[in-house]
């Protein structure tokens, strides 16, 4: 691990802002760094408003988009909500199309199924929109590419509206409306919205066209929180106060599909963590087992005897996802054994029978085993596909490009990817990617880097900080939990390895007669030797709440120790 300590903010506004806020230093020192520096921006980032939100007609084509929606409800059309399988394409139609039916009948969905069709727009989901007479397809969470397909649709006759988020190519497709803050011609104030966001959007334009109550709107907000920590979008802007106000809504009112899965959940408070290592691996599943479909139905569902029967079918697909997931990381890391590729700058591995549906949970496994670009082919069809993952700092979305003359099409963001291509080309572009990646990537990258927000003594530590840091959530990308570091620790001498295989450590630790604070070290069982026999040492750890037997205590959760 690389240890990286946050350049210190300068000493005066550090003292400025603690005095305007009346807070602590180290307080002021964490704001500064999510670039609070005003009693105004403290006020919006501690208390989101969801007046903080942007008027949706300010994002290039919304209008367009209204207007056609509103002219398909006058003629009485059929609508088509389509969307992607994941997590954040299936929460956006959930969304959208339960919106749209508070409206009018007329309204079905269509999840593309991962196998038959693979990702994004298809050419069997337009014939199907043709054959059952839908005028308007509504696209979410993909679309922004399909140029061939969109022209397709428009030779049948149908219309498309898209909302995406990922990069649109060179060309934008001849849609009715393509909602897309990522467009170069789009100055919409805020692009990070994932797909089910782009979503809300559009259904906030309706809502405010037919002048209803904002209030109206508040029940969707936990789909949209769902897919802002899934799909690992900034939590910064908009976004935070999309997911602030739709924790609320997935804590104190959820809607039916949610209650059925988190029904045996032992927790008062869901978190943003819980949402996306409980909820979201669950509405994955479905898409990644069987079909996107299944979760969709779960989240409209509103008769609790039948959600928790689809919760149930779910749960089945997620514990066999990972079974596949525990077997499918052993081959591949075996492989990359076997092809002695352990020195590489990049990972790429093909078996034609793995499971397509969790080739991108795999990647992410090889990436946090190795720690570079990973790629993760299977047979699909006629074609090979792959997941993509990367390393913090490196853009393989742009590594891909590069090697844009062996690959099919390939769609996604700077750290996750998907692509096809055919089975002749695999060598010519496994070697052509390790090119690439070799000629560009700074070798630090490869290094997994924990960032520092600041030095701390022991004696700093009180529940009142871990109380001001608990109200920084919800926490995520632009706004990680904050991560402190203390030197010249020692343990009280109990140190021991816990859990299976002793795979975790537990301490109890001091520094200059202050203390004794509890710490968990998880996967950091093989660090016992650095505390052990009164040596001193040093922790980075974030600060947690510890429930034990009844009791709530202060501990540090430990990252890495030296």
């Amino acid at each position: 691990m690389r240890w990286t300590l946050k350049p210190k903010q300068d000493d005066g506004q550090i003292k400025a802002l603690a005095e305007i806020l009346k807070v602590d230093r180290l307080v002021a020192q964490l704001l500064l760094q999510r670039g609070v520096t005003s009693y105004e921006e403290a006020k919006k980032f501690f208390r989101p408003q969801l007046s903080d939100l942007h008027d949706p007609f300010l994002m290039k084509d919304m209008e367009l988009a209204v207007k056609r929606i509103e002219n398909a409800i006058l003629a009485n059309e059929n609508i088509l909500v389509y969307g992607d399988y994941d997590v954040d394409g299936t929460t956006a139609v959930a969304l959208l199309s339960s919106y749209l039916l508070t409206l009018y009948p007329n309204v079905a969905t269509y999840i593309p199924d991962r196998y038959a069709e693979g990702y994004g727009i298809s050419y069997a989901g337009i014939d199907f929109a043709e054959d059952n007479d839908f005028a308007l397809i509504i696209a979410l969470d993909c679309g922004v590419k399909a140029i061939e397909k969109i022209s397709y649709a428009r030779e049948k006759g149908i219309d498309f509206i898209i909302c995406d988020h990922h990069r649109p190519g060179k060309k934008i497709p001849d849609a009715v409306a393509v909602l897309d803050p990522k467009r170069n011609d789009c100055t919409y104030p805020y692009d990070e919205l994932c797909g089910c966001g782009i979503g809300f959007k559009l259904i906030q334009a309706l809502n405010i066209t037919r002048e209803d109550s904002f209030d109206k709107l508040i029940p969707y907000l936990d789909l949209v929180a769902t897919a802002i920590g899934a799909d690992i979008v900034p939590i910064t802007g908009e976004n935070r106060v999309l997911a602030y106000f739709g924790l609320e809504v997935i804590n104190s009112a959820p809607r039916t599909g949610f209650k059925a899965i988190i029904k045996n959940i032992q927790k008062k408070k869901l978190t943003i963590t819980d949402v996306v290592f409980i909820i979201a691996p669950r509405i994955n599943a479905a898409g990644r087992m069987r079909h996107g479909q299944y979760a969709v139905n779960l989240l409209i569902e509103q008769n609790m005897a039948l959600a928790v029967e689809y919760a149930s079918e779910i749960e089945e697909f997620n514990t066999n996802r990972k079974g596949l997931d525990r077997e499918i990381t052993e081959e591949a890391l075996a492989m990359i054994l076997k092809n002695k590729e352990e020195d590489r700058f990049t990972s790429v591995v093909y078996k034609d029978t793995w499971h397509k549906g969790v080739i991108g949970i795999v990647a992410s496994r090889l990436t946090e085993t190795y720690y570079r670009p990973t790629l993760v082919f299977t047979k699909s069809g006629d074609k090979l596909a792959a997941s993509a993952r990367s390393v913090k700092g490196f853009d393989v979305y742009n590594a891909l490009e590069h090697c844009a003359d062996t690959i099919e099409q390939f769609g996604g963001h700077k750290y996750a990817a998907g692509l096809t291509l055919v089975e002749e080309h695999y060598e010519k572009f496994k070697s052509q990617f390790e090119k690439i990646v070799a000629e560009t990537i700074d070798p630090n990258l490869l290094t997994p880097e924990i960032t520092i927000n600041a030095k701390l003594n022991l004696d700093q530590i009180s529940p009142k900080l871990l109380r001001i840091i608990q109200q920084f959530a919800p926490f995520g990308p632009g706004n990680m939990t904050p991560v402190f570091m203390t030197e010249n620790l020692r343990d009280t001498g109990y140190a021991k390895g816990v859990g299976e295989d002793n795979k975790h450590i537990k301490l109890a630790v001091t520094q200059n007669g202050s203390g004794p604070v509890g710490a968990i070290g998880f996967n950091l069982g093989s660090k016992l030797p650095v505390v052990q026999n009164g040596n001193p040492f040093s922790a980075v750890f974030s600060l947690e709440e510890n429930h034990w037997n009844g009791m709530v205590s202060l501990q540090l959760k430990v990252k890495d120790l030296r």
